[in-house]
């Protein structure tokens, strides 16, 4: 085999063949290093004796089915210039690695399409060698995301297991791409972030957040220049908690048993879309004669309805003077729920019209939490903690399938 099929075959350079043998259906090549090209590995000198050497074996890139392994004397060099004794460096493979660079790659290419399971199955090495690498490359280029070019981002935590277990994360709104991943939630899991911020001087301009009191302190107290936009999901999403809590009180306070029919399994009908009701299972019928036979319940659905088109409008002025009004209507019907949730919009009303400054919101990460969620289920959890954390950063450069 010549030398050239060594390196266009292989990645190995700079090496010559010495044999091939073919052991339990893989084959192991044997390669030497010439003496001549020997270097210093302290100094780079050329003026070295060889002091024996160390036999070690590297997985190379599969032909077909089989294994192959290369065999090779690492030599041992004294260098009669500086007078260090050590091996020669290794160009094939990274320091401490039984497999050469294409191999690796060979891994990384894989992994790309498979499980890590399966990429290991499938050269007949171990999980923790694949993983191993995967996690070493993913170490090279997300290990300190870069921050200095953000512009508007979106802040959200995620529950990760039992135990009250949360990540909070970052995202940049304008690569998709997840920047940040803080241990547990509210304003103390993005200390780090806000000093990578100010190191970096990062201009950030627009942050897409809930109405959490420690993240609207967070932002106002590191980012006093940036425009706090408070997220039309979230929004939405407070009002239909304390929509289910008026549909309980109601029920419980309901005497009569055909408007405690009525309103038992309702729940879910409140929150749908109106265009989103099954009508082969009669749901529209169903949610009429609630709305009808409860005042209160139908203001408040009524309300949550009109709240949606908030986000609709022509320009903030008119939005301004929708928000003033939805207010003045909810703090009129004298429902202790609507009053208390008219008075938090009147409260955040800065940061909900912020959006017509800047048209973004926390969706993106919604959609990045999924894949967070999704990937942890593939892969059964993650025992590795870091790792989990690469993934996540990683998680960008995933477009049809997740893999872990």
């Amino acid at each position: 085999m010549s030398t050239s099929l060594l390196y266009h075959g292989f990645g190995i350079r700079g090496y010559r063949y010495v044999r091939a043998e073919y052991i339990e259906g893989g084959v192991v090549f044997t390669i030497a290093q010439d003496p001549k090209t020997c270097r210093c590995p302290a100094c780079s000198g050329k003026n070295t004796l060889l002091k024996g050497g160390v036999v070690r074996r590297f997985r190379g890139l599969p032909i077909g089915g089989r294994k192959v392994t290369f065999v090779f004397r690492v030599p041992r060099i004294k260098c009669r210039d500086c007078h260090a004794v050590r091996q020669a460096p290794i160009e094939f493979a990274d320091p401490r690695r039984t497999y050469t660079r294409s191999f690796a790659q060979y891994v990384l290419d894989l992994a790309k399409a498979m499980t890590i399971r399966d990429v290991a199955l499938h050269l007949g090495v171990s999980w923790d060698v694949v993983k191993e690498i995967v996690k070493g490359d993913l170490q090279k280029r997300f290990s300190r995301p870069k921050v200095k070019h953000l512009r508007q981002i979106a802040i959200d935590e995620i529950s990760i297991g039992k135990g009250h277990r949360y990540l909070t994360v970052v995202l940049d709104l304008e690569t998709g791409a997840v920047v940040y991943v803080g241990q547990g939630k509210g304003g103390d899991a993005l200390a780090e972030f806000w000093k990578r911020i100010r190191r970096c001087g990062a201009k950030i301009e627009a942050v897409a957040t809930d109405m959490s009191p420690a993240y609207i302190d967070a932002v106002t107290t590191h980012l006093p220049d940036a425009m706090l936009v408070f997220d039309r999901f979230h929004v939405i999403k407070l009002f239909n908690e304390k929509l289910s809590d008026l549909r309980r009180e109601l029920y419980r306070a309901a005497k009569d048993g055909l408007e405690k029919d009525v309103l038992k399994g309702t729940r879910w009908l409140l929150l749908k879309r109106p265009e989103h009701l099954d009508a082969s299972r009669n749901e529209h019928e169903r949610l009429e004669e609630a709305l009808r036979l409860n005042a209160h319940l139908a203001m408040a659905y009524y309300l949550k309805e009109a709240l949606g088109e908030f986000w609709e409008q022509d320009d903030q002025e008119e939005a301004e003077a929708f928000l003033l009004d939805w207010i003045l209507q909810a703090e009129s019907t004298g429902i202790r729920m609507l009053r208390q949730f008219a008075r938090t919009l009147r409260f955040h009303a800065h940061g909900l019209l912020a959006y017509y400054d800047y048209a973004i919101s926390t969706g993106p990460l919604e959609g990045v939490n999924n894949k967070i969620k999704t990937m942890k289920r593939q892969a059964y959890g993650f025992r590795d903690h870091e790792f989990f954390i690469l993934k996540i950063y990683a998680l960008h450069e995933s477009r049809y399938a997740l893999v872990g």
